[in-house]
């Protein structure tokens, strides 16, 4: 089994030792829509760009919900860790497990039946409401493959071990890349094939990564059975408000959304390429807070305050210092990475690598 103690050694070195592997997963998770966008701008032009676009910020919304989660489930598993204390993580993960799923097919459901009402809360234009619609219930149907796959790399990050969720991701990316032109361009699946290729994607990748974890051991998964109740009560406790926190802090990108709507087609698409580049801006502070979410939670498992503090200090320095430098750089090269990042029905493949 893969782990790693963070309660001893050199804390610089197990941040960045730790928080690449996060940051390049991160960044492979965000190219799935660069994909996405990339074929259907190519292939559908920018109204279905931009359904993409409005879609794109619900689903965030999701996955924000879902990463909050996943950061309580990280604090508990990382704390069971520091303590040593196995049957504990086995029965959290348990009752992690079987929780998710509820939520995953509860949230999947209620997606599905509400996406249009969504969609015009939204002041979606009319002419985006059927393309992002069909887009955005293939995704709900789905949805448990998004929590499942993100599940297992949480687990995986409390024990220590970030490198195999890079490995998942980077099946999942392969296949999405793959699919995509399959399902656009030879099978002439519209908007509807771009959502087949995410889901499809996610769906191999998460099924991988459960044989690959039982197969080398890497998490001490047991059977599914009902959580006690002391258990889900600290779930719920720690789970629910920080998911509802970067569901409330995601939903502001929703409401200055439905006031871009109302400007066209064409306007809601760039907002969506300047989206993808505010993505790319977070990732350093998304990676390093997971990586410090699993660090900090074996110290306090282990009871090693001081440790936690000088931690958390380090890394309050680092993110200044890389915020300094990506606030010059996307300054410096705002106009190019747009141009890129918007495609649009008229660009070529080879038009967007060398404009600019």
């Amino acid at each position: 089994m893969i782990q790693h103690d963070f309660t001893s050694g050199n804390i610089i070195k197990q941040i960045w030792i730790f928080s690449l592997p996060i940051m390049l997963t991160n960044l492979l998770q965000i190219s799935f829509q660069f994909i996405d966008s990339l074929w259907v701008g190519q292939l559908l032009g920018a109204n279905a760009l931009g359904a993409i676009a409005v879609s794109g910020t619900i689903i965030f919304t999701i996955l924000s919900f879902i990463i909050g989660v996943n950061n309580a489930a990280l604090t508990i598993l990382s704390q069971q860790k520091g303590k040593g204390n196995d049957q504990g993580l086995k029965s959290y993960i348990n009752a992690f497990v079987v929780l998710l799923s509820l939520l995953s097919c509860l949230l999947g459901i209620i997606g599905f039946f509400f996406s249009e009402k969504i969609l015009i809360l939204l002041n979606t234009p009319q002419s985006m409401i059927a393309d992002a619609a069909a887009y955005l219930k293939i995704n709900f149907i789905g949805i448990l493959f998004l929590f499942g796959y993100n599940f297992i790399s949480t687990v995986l990050r409390s024990l220590g071990d970030s490198k195999s969720p890079v490995k998942y991701v980077v099946i999942a990316v392969i296949l999405n890349a793959g699919f995509d032109p399959l399902f656009l361009y030879v099978f002439k699946l519209g908007i509807e094939g771009a959502a087949y290729a995410t889901i499809l994607s996610q769906g191999i990748a998460f099924i991988y990564g459960i044989f690959d974890t039982l197969k080398r051991n890497l998490v001490p998964f047991i059977f599914p059975k009902p959580p006690k109740w002391i258990e889900v009560k600290k779930i719920m406790t720690l789970g629910i408000p920080s998911g509802l926190q970067m569901m409330v802090i995601s939903a502001g990108v929703m409401a200055i959304m439905s006031v871009v709507n109302s400007f066209g087609d064409d306007v809601v698409a760039g907002f969506g390429a300047a989206q993808r580049l505010d993505s790319l801006i977070m990732l350093p502070a998304m990676a390093l807070g997971t990586a410090v979410n699993s660090m900090a939670g074996q110290n306090i498992g282990a009871n090693k305050w001081d440790a936690f503090i000088k931690l958390l200090n380090m890394v309050y320095c680092l993110i200044l210092l890389l915020y300094l430098l990506l606030v010059h750089l996307s300054f410096s090269l705002l106009n190019q990475l747009l141009n890129y990042l918007w495609m649009i029905r008229n660009h070529s493949f080879l038009e967007l690598l060398i404009c600019n």
